[in-house]
């Protein structure tokens, strides 16, 4: 599958980071992982094979609102 870069907060090149997964429209976060046991204990419904990640909230703002899928605009003109 096809990756589009989205953007970044990162000064120097390194996470944090989203992309768009083409073919989907799903959204890969990169990010450092949580690690912090307390933050752990209380997320909810977690799948063996899910992890977290932190991105700063900026990220988010900054990219999401204006954010069009190439697959759900596909999926639109259907």
């Amino acid at each position: 599958m096809t990756l589009r870069f989205i953007g970044t907060t990162s000064e120097n090149g390194n996470c944090p980071t989203l992309y768009e997964i083409v073919e989907t429209g799903e959204i890969l976060v990169q990010g450092d992982r949580e690690t912090d046991p307390e933050h752990l204990t209380q997320l909810r419904d977690v799948g063996a094979s899910e992890t977290f990640v932190r991105i700063p909230r900026e990220l988010l703002t900054r990219f999401v609102p204006g954010l069009t899928s190439s697959a759900t605009d596909a999926a639109t003109k259907e």
